[in-house]
């Protein structure tokens, strides 16, 4: 069974393909070349409820880092529009997260998988 990963807030610009870059608190463990099969959300679904599939992704590569050493690029490669600037993207991500800016944190960069791949 493929591992699931949430993409709740950022479901346009995963199924943009525009979202290459995320960042989770834990996936510590996480390995370049696992597939995953990326949804709209994975917890909290009720018994008859499923995820909806936005993408298959392969794992490029995978660091532990600092939250706030996020640089302006990646702001953009992760895909939140509301969030434009490294400060403004560390903000949005430590009020949902409920952690801080200097927490570590798993930068997971990824790539879509082909159709017939999926």
């Amino acid at each position: 069974m493929t591992r699931l990963i949430s993409f709740n807030m950022t479901q346009a610009a995963v199924l943009a393909r525009q979202k290459t870059v995320t960042r989770r608190i834990g996936w510590e463990k996480l390995k370049p070349g696992t597939v995953l099969r990326g949804v709209d959300r994975a917890m909290w679904l009720r018994k008859w409820e499923s995820p909806r599939t936005l993408a298959m992704i392969r794992v490029v590569s995978v660091r532990r880092e600092r939250l706030d050493a996020i640089d302006a690029d990646d702001v953009v490669r992760e895909g939140l529009p509301e969030a434009t600037t490294p400060e403004a993207f560390v903000q949005r991500f430590c009020r949902a997260m409920k952690c801080r800016p200097d927490d570590l944190v798993t930068r997971i960069e990824f790539e879509y998988l082909p159709e017939g791949e999926q």
